[in-house]
């Protein structure tokens, strides 16, 4: 049950910054995992941004497997026609989506996250939203884009080697 602390207050997520970064790190780790390459141990589901600062702040938090970009000169349908030719044409091993859809949260993030997640599942493709939904919640007070994940990098990698190593 949510705590109501003054006639103003709103329900969120832990106002803690620990805890926050500890459900940050949590999923990260999880996806981390599935985008390894399958030879370093993970099933080699790639992560969808939107451009290269967020290639490079996933990079930064551990991600070593495939990262495609939606700012990369194409339209839309020829990018869901790759994404979908590319990674969706075979059952995943692990059993979840064969894509990991990681848009900004911010309007026009919702948006874009919005669009390839419906022209996916119109081709019968499920995608994975776990993480962008559990950051959105958790990293909203440090900023709304991936990008911005960047920063945290330092304080959140810890965190992350130890979920991987409990995973692992």
């Amino acid at each position: 049950m949510p705590e109501w602390t003054g006639k103003r207050s709103k329900v969120s997520g832990p106002p803690e910054r620990e805890k926050r970064f500890e459900k940050s790190a949590m999923a990260i780790a999880r996806s981390i995992i599935r985008n390894r390459p399958i030879d370093e141990g993970g099933f080699n589901r790639p992560i969808v941004v939107e451009g290269i600062r967020d290639e490079r702040a996933l990079r930064a938090l551990g991600f070593i497997g495939p990262i495609e970009k939606v700012n990369r000169g194409w339209d839309r349908p020829r990018l869901i026609a790759y994404l979908h030719s590319e990674y969706c044409k075979s059952p995943t091993p692990d059993g979840v989506p064969p894509v990991i859809l990681l848009m900004d949260w911010d309007r026009t993030g919702g948006r874009i996250q919005a669009s390839i997640r419906e022209r996916l599942m119109a081709m019968d493709s499920q995608v994975d939203e776990d993480l962008r939904e559990v950051l959105l919640r958790t990293m909203k007070p440090e900023g709304r884009t991936v990008e911005s994940l960047l920063p945290h990098a330092p304080a959140l990698e810890p965190l992350i080697q130890q979920f991987l190593s409990d995973i692992e």
